[in-house]
């Protein structure tokens, strides 16, 4: 049997609910690994487009440079009045700025607290579990649908079918639980303004923003969508350029093993492609992404129901030009390449292991 009527056979024998089931695991995994790479990313986004990020807890006596390999370690000079005991120590104005994804990560631990890296996890794990459940298995169902009609009718075509299956499977996820997105987004960029008080969860972090919305009009609540063209305008060249990167890559790979193919095959084969598609994709949509977090942390609803995608372009680049529209693209890297390696591999993996419990019965 040949790999492409072996992945036939595969898919076919899959249920939706089996297929969501795979997702939901994957994106679960994922999103507790990479969310401190995700606070990241938009702490520094956030900072560019002009939030604050002021430290109202005691300073200590030194600070670290972080972007160096080796801290310096440096005694400021409130610092040495403090320890004199003429004021109380007050930091200096570095300690309030990010300067890149490492000075973010060792900030957060020292001003913030360790478990704060993984702040907005369970917004993202309320995220990710529906919409990759839903992305993932509406993305297999739509490409063999689609794979079998363009094969029969327009040979042609049929290496597009990623791209069209991945876009449009993207858009039905995304519109589907953009409101959580905008909560994880929210939790994220703003940092916490009491020492020792929790911070929101998810459910606050709505209200928060429907409150300012003075009317009891259904259609108000459409600020709980703010940032959805933003969103789409991301999402939906990014999964484009994803899966037209992916499926080639796997493919080819899967082609070389043949029917040998076995658990740890597919879950190298899906993660080196995922890992790679991921890191392409990520990087050719990172001006988008600054622009979707610049719109969804926005707190006047006025202004946020009044913006659109491209005149958020135009300010990112009027502010800080192309550096601006690539604000927290490592971060942004870092975090995709594994993520999409994870929920790929692990996806496929599950499949996989049910198809043969399948075979077995």
């Amino acid at each position: 049997m040949s790999s492409d009527n072996k992945k036939s056979v595969f898919d076919t024998n899959m249920g939706f609910g089996e297929r969501a089931f795979s997702a939901a695991g994957a994106a679960a995994i994922s999103a507790v690994l990479v969310n401190p790479l995700d606070i990241a990313k938009t702490r520094l986004q956030a900072q560019a487009a002009g939030v604050p990020y002021h430290y109202q807890g005691l300073c200590h006596m030194a600070c670290f440079d972080t972007n160096t390999m080796l801290p310096d370690l440096r005694l400021t000079t409130s610092s040495a009045r403090a320890v004199l005991g003429s004021e109380p120590p007050v930091c200096p104005s570095d300690c309030s700025r990010y300067t890149g994804t490492l000075d973010v990560l060792y900030k957060v631990i020292r001003q913030e607290g360790f478990t704060r890296l993984w702040r907005g996890t369970n917004a993202s794990l309320a995220l990710a579990v529906p919409t990759v459940g839903i992305y993932l298995p509406c993305y297999d169902i739509f490409r063999n649908s689609m794979e079998e009609f363009t094969t029969q009718n327009a040979p042609n075509l049929t290496p597009y079918v990623p791209l069209v299956a991945g876009s449009v499977s993207r858009s039905l996820a995304c519109i589907s639980c953009y409101p959580i997105e905008l909560a994880r987004t929210r939790m994220q960029a703003f940092k916490d303004t009491q020492i020792g008080v929790k911070p929101p969860g998810v459910w606050k972090t709505l209200l928060e923003v429907i409150n300012p919305v003075k009317s009891t009009n259904l259609q108000n609540y459409r600020v709980l969508w703010t940032g959805l063209g933003a969103q789409l305008a991301r999402d939906v060249p990014f999964s484009a350029i994803c899966w037209s990167t992916l499926e080639p890559i796997r493919r080819r790979i899967l082609g070389l093993v043949g029917d040998e193919a076995s658990a740890p095959c597919i879950l190298g084969t899906n993660f080196s492609a995922g890992f790679v598609a991921g890191i392409l994709a990520a990087a050719a949509t990172c001006p988008l992404d600054v622009a979707k977090t610049r719109r969804q942390i926005e707190k006047d609803p006025v202004r946020a129901l009044k913006m659109t995608t491209r005149e958020t372009l135009v300010e990112i680049w009027r502010d800080g030009g192309m550096r601006g529209l690539f604000t927290g693209i490592g971060p942004r890297i870092a975090r995709a390449g594994p993520s999409v390696g994870i929920v790929v591999s692990f996806y496929e993996v599950v499949k996989y292991a049910l198809h043969q419990r399948y075979l077995t019965q």
